[in-house]
């Protein structure tokens, strides 16, 4: 990562003049159907729904306006890497809220979003002012086959947020997954990954289990109602192969509305204990 300076905030204006403009309405896509949704008591606010499952909230002219608690905690992660442009790979792509916020927040960046639908990556840029390639570039294609074919350390940051319907799909949840976004990113780079759980967090632990195997430098960041069994909510996965800033993190959290934890070291073994890891199937 480069140790330039960073600058936060929106391009001047927002969206460019004439530029692409959402309509609302529903659309069907290749992998089923998106509505476009513009949210009441803000008209720059739209959020992207995916068969059914809220997916990407967008600020038309706020980038760094990010709806979801999930994604402001990743963006909180974000600001407490070293300043500067940074390579980052997003494993879906949606409506690309997470690579919006990066451009503005740290110009220079070279990014890469993930996408599986090729119909909806054509949308979205119909609609939204997206940075153009190379600052952003959309891969049409499975985002694991697609990350197996980027070079060894090309990557300061891996970000994992695929769903299908409300799950993640398993082969974006295994050990073997795990290691190659380790082989892509570089010794000081961070994987970050969405989770979406309920009580008894089966998938979370299962989840933290394999990030634990792979990565020495691990932690969560959750709600601390979805940490105790008391609601279906969002968790988000930190791996490193170098040591976390978590206090400068936990510092930036305190600002949330709700009570977030961040859970590392013999806590975060404990919550997982006795989960087992997913493995990719016998070849």
């Amino acid at each position: 990562m480069s140790r330039g300076r960073a600058t936060r905030g929106a391009r001047p204006g927002g969206p460019r003049p004439g530029g692409p403009r959402p309509v609302a309405g529903t659309y069907e896509v290749d992998t089923g159907v998106v509505e476009l949704v513009q949210e009441p008591g803000d008209p720059q606010l739209w959020t992207l729904w995916l068969n059914g499952v809220p997916s990407s909230p967008i600020h038309l002219e706020e980038p760094t306006v990010l709806d979801f608690e999930y994604l402001r905690w990743m963006a909180a992660v974000l600001d407490v890497l070293p300043p500067g442009p940074v390579d980052a790979v997003h494993l879906g792509g949606a409506a690309c809220a997470l690579p919006r916020y990066v451009e503005a927040t740290r110009p220079g960046s070279a990014q890469v979003a993930m996408e599986l639908d090729g119909e909806l990556a054509r949308l979205v840029r119909e609609w939204f002012d997206l940075p153009r390639s190379p600052r952003l570039r959309i891969q049409v294609g499975d985002a694991r086959a697609r990350l197996m074919s980027r070079r060894d350390g090309s990557a300061d940051v891996v970000v994992r947020d695929a769903f299908s319907g409300a799950t993640t799909p398993r082969h974006l949840t295994t050990v073997q997954f795990l290691q190659d976004v380790r082989r892509v990113l570089r010794d000081e780079g961070v994987y970050l990954a969405n989770v979406a759980d309920r009580s008894p967090l089966t998938l979370l632990r299962s989840e933290v289990t394999a990030l634990r195997t792979v990565f020495p430098h691990t932690a969560v960041v959750a709600e601390s109602s979805m940490l105790k069994g008391r609601r279906y909510a969002n968790a988000v996965l930190l791996g490193s192969r170098s040591p976390l800033p978590l206090r400068e993190l936990i510092r930036r959290l305190a600002r949330e509305p709700v009570t977030t934890r961040v859970v590392s070291g013999e806590a975060l073994g404990a919550l997982a204990a006795g989960a087992k890891a997913l493995q990719d199937p016998p070849s």
